[in-house]
């Protein structure tokens, strides 16, 4: 017997012992109800003879009809239909499964099928989300093993290049041997950001806050990176609407760390004789730090994976113009362990804006740390201390 038949003789069995039982049970309420009826109208009322069969045969039938009714059309339908439907779940096949379940109707296994809908839903978002997570894998690997392939064999090149004969010439083997220091270099940094990152998520390096004022720090940024800007023409600048000596509670160092990666992206990736604007407000407890190009912009199908480790927004064009395809994801640590979020808006031909929010600072606290240092008692005022020891 093939399994197609045997599915089907167990489908037809099962209907058949379900409809057994629908009819066994309406005979038996239906007997029951009669003969109660029937003693009851001879027995107290004197009903006569001919009254009390027809009252016992129209009991009979009118209670068999509606109790099988109830059962075959109403309860055991629906549970030939659960039946069904645990097979399929049996099979794994839940995106059926909850399909099925949201066009039954409510009937009186309305809970049980609202708990198989839930059951179904949450596997097959469980099922969705394994998938994403082997095909983030299978991207991460061939991502990270092309990074560390580019600069290996480009290194590769040039010493072989200098051991098959060009070393006998000066001028050339020092041109090759920077040239693969070069490459090396870039793997170097490709390894550390690695390690950094993973360090970082698995919670091992530590936030070390303090009060500092960040518009002094911006500033320095802006020197630091104005070389450059003029390689390509293009301007850092203040928005006008920035607010000036702003204090926040923050690792100095990492978001230094986040606020060069974001400038150097605005100007490599931006437009030449483009534009970058810095802004800082204040928002309650917290500075908003605005990060904003009028460069070519980034296509809304790859803002949501910008933060993503190795992930470029043009393969060919971000390679040429260096870097490990890790800074953003670093940026996105580094600003979660301050317990802030970063947030990302594009338009393409429009250019791109950067934002985050950081404790406010309070100048005071840097102020009485000196008085104490010279020996002077003052009380220690009572800061913010959530985000110390945070780790990444």
């Amino acid at each position: 017997m093939g399994k197609k038949q045997y599915l089907y003789l167990s489908k037809y069995n099962q209907s058949k012992r379900l409809l057994f039982n629908a009819r066994f049970i309406a005979l038996v309420v239906a007997l029951s109800v009669s003969v109660v009826a029937t003693l009851i109208l001879y027995f107290y009322l004197g009903t006569d003879g001919e009254t009390l069969l027809g009252v016992s045969v129209t009991s009979f039938l009118g209670t068999a009809a509606a109790v099988y009714f109830c059962l075959e059309f109403l309860v055991f339908s629906e549970i030939n239909k659960l039946y069904v439907l645990l097979e399929r779940l049996k099979k794994k096949d839940y995106k059926q499964v909850r399909k099925s379940l949201k066009n039954l109707s409510g009937g009186p296994l309305k809970k049980l099928n609202k708990e198989l809908y839930s059951y179904a839903s949450k596997k097959e978002r469980e099922i969705d989300q394994l998938k994403e997570v082997e095909t983030y894998r299978r991207e991460f690997l061939a991502d990270i093993s092309h990074e560390l392939k580019t600069p290996i064999f480009s290194a590769q090149g040039f010493i072989y290049t200098l051991l098959d004969g060009a070393i006998d010439d000066p001028e050339i083997s020092l041109k090759f041997l920077k040239k693969a220091a070069k490459s090396l270099d870039g793997l170097n940094e490709l390894v550390n950001e690695l390690i950094e990152l993973s360090q970082m998520e698995n919670g091992v390096i530590q936030m070390h806050p303090s009060h500092y004022d960040v518009y002094s720090q911006i500033a320095d940024i802006f020197d630091m990176l104005e070389r450059k800007a003029e390689k390509r023409d293009a301007k850092i600048k203040w928005d006008k609407k920035t607010e000036k000596n702003l204090w926040v509670y923050a690792d100095r160092n990492r978001i230094g760390q986040v606020l060069i990666n974001l400038l150097e992206n605005a100007i490599k990736y931006g437009n030449d004789k483009g534009e970058v604007l810095v802004s800082l407000r204040t928002e309650k407890d917290h500075v908003i730090i605005v990060v904003s190009d009028n460069g070519p912009g980034i296509a809304g199908e790859h803002l949501k994976r910008i933060f993503d480790r190795f992930y470029r927004v043009e393969q060919s064009r971000s390679r040429e113009k260096g870097g490990s395809g890790l800074g953003l994801a670093i940026v996105k640590q580094i600003i979660e362990a301050h317990e802030s979020r970063i947030s990302v808006a594009s338009r393409v031909g429009k250019g791109t804006t950067f934002q985050f929010k950081l404790q406010k600072g309070n100048p005071s606290a840097v102020l009485q740390v000196t008085h104490l240092a010279e020996g002077t008692q003052v009380s220690k005022p009572a800061v913010p201390d959530r985000i110390a020891g945070k780790a990444i």
